[in-house]
């Protein structure tokens, strides 16, 4: 498993999960804190990962907005 703070597009937790592979280690998923929504989960599925996120930008954005 990848740990991430926030994913955008995916390109650095792909690069890391394939880093991974080659040193020998199997990773299926990322976990991330905030998945931006901008690609980053789709990025990951081409090579067998999957990606799940503690928050999303829409529901911080709906939070924020309903805190206002």
């Amino acid at each position: 498993m990848v740990v991430e703070d926030v994913i955008t597009s995916g390109g650095q937790v792909a690069t890391s999960v394939q880093q991974l592979r080659a040193l020998g280690l199997v990773v299926q998923h990322a976990v991330c804190v905030i998945d931006r929504q901008q690609g980053g989960a789709e990025t990951l599925e081409p090579i067998g990962c999957t990606a799940s996120s503690i928050f999303t930008a829409a529901g911080l954005e709906q939070a924020a907005g309903d805190s206002v």
